[in-house]
């Protein structure tokens, strides 16, 4: 069978476990990034490659939807599918640096790369919190990228929290505003219009718990676990927010630095909890001492995962997605806006 070249272009696996439609996307993706696939070249019908490739026409128009959707490829009435114009790709070079890879900024990353598509190359940097990585890796890329992309949180000396240092002023100053974009944390003092989309860690908490009063209200104190001293701090700003809370609304309250081996749980406490092991550890002593989760003991954790909802446990969390989409589309479009990011109460009953 002889099969045109764009179809030969689309590598279908049928023993994987990635969606075809998705399949077709990455293939298209890819093989305009190897230059296989060159700008305004057509590609196949969806019957075309409905038929040549064995797929559902659901399947290709699926696929086809989301190219469309990114941009990638452009539909001409009467002639058919074609990949983007010139002027609807252009390339651009990112520096993304993120202080630790955990799952929350590899969600961020993922949402910022999956939105920028074929439009440019992102190069992942992280600093571990570390203010003399950060600073050397930054200085050591500067003047090669079109854009740069900062998570500002560092640890001092007494491993707490900080949201910046001189040094690291000096650096990010260094850095063109017209090709800053500062994520996640915006509290560095930085001259100039440049773009960010940031938590407010005081509010943010504040605002989610509000949300979360009525069911709060069935609690005798609230417990917030909150790490002192981490290999990666959080800010303190959380717990200016949460002290907030508890002070307005009259709740008895404490802080821990973490959850201990056989605490001896007493009813009508409800915890907030912000790193995943303490988590873990808290639920098993519920199970352990047959409590009821939502009843006896009201858990609240800090930052969504899907495990999370599907174990249904109470989140306050940003939108990791959201935001990496949205600092996407502001390099894209070109945008110099300070945006905060959206901050929920999802209830799912363990409070």
């Amino acid at each position: 069978m002889n099969i045109a070249p764009a179809i030969a272009d689309i590598s279908i696996n049928e023993d994987s476990r990635v969606p075809k439609y998705k399949q077709i996307v990455d293939s298209i993706i890819e093989g305009i990034a190897r230059g296989d696939l060159k700008i305004g070249q057509k590609i196949p019908s969806i019957n075309e490659l409905s038929e040549e490739c064995y797929l559902s026409r659901d399947t290709v128009e699926k696929a086809y939807r989301l190219l469309k959707e990114k941009k990638i490829i452009v539909s001409v009435k009467g002639k058919g599918y074609y990949t983007a114009r010139t002027d609807l790709i252009s390339k651009i070079n990112i520096f993304f640096m993120v202080n630790k890879l955990s799952s929350y900024k590899m969600r961020i990353y993922n949402s910022f790369v999956d939105r920028i598509g074929v439009n440019g190359h992102v190069n992942l940097f992280i600093y571990h919190c570390e203010e003399t990585l950060f600073v050397k890796t930054l200085e050591k890329n500067i003047g090669a990228y079109d854009y740069y992309v900062i998570m500002p949180h560092f640890k001092n000396e007494k491993m707490m929290h900080i949201s910046n240092t001189e040094e690291v002023l000096k650096a990010i100053e260094k850095i063109p505003k017209d090709k800053l974009l500062l994520m996640d944390n915006c509290k560095p003092s930085i001259s100039g219009k440049y773009a960010a989309i940031y938590q407010d860690f005081e509010n943010d908490i504040y605002h989610a718990l509000t949300a979360g009063l009525e069911k709060l209200l069935r609690y005798d104190k609230l417990i917030l676990v909150y790490p002192q001293k981490s290999v990666y701090p959080y800010p303190l700003r959380i717990l200016h927010g949460f002290r907030k809370f508890c002070v307005e609304h009259s709740f008895d309250f404490e802080i821990l630095n973490e959850i201990y081996d056989d605490m001896g749980l007493q009813s009508r406490d409800a915890y907030i909890i912000i790193e995943e092991n303490d988590l873990v550890n808290l639920v098993k002593q519920v199970r352990e001492q047959h409590l009821v989760l939502g009843e006896d003991i009201g858990i609240i954790s800090y930052n969504d995962t899907p495990l999370k909802e599907l174990l249904g446990i109470t989140v306050i969390s940003t939108d990791f997605k959201v935001m990496g989409e949205t600092a996407a589309d502001m390099l894209l479009n070109n945008r110099k806006e300070q945006i905060k990011n959206v901050f929920h109460f999802l209830d799912r009953n363990s409070v």
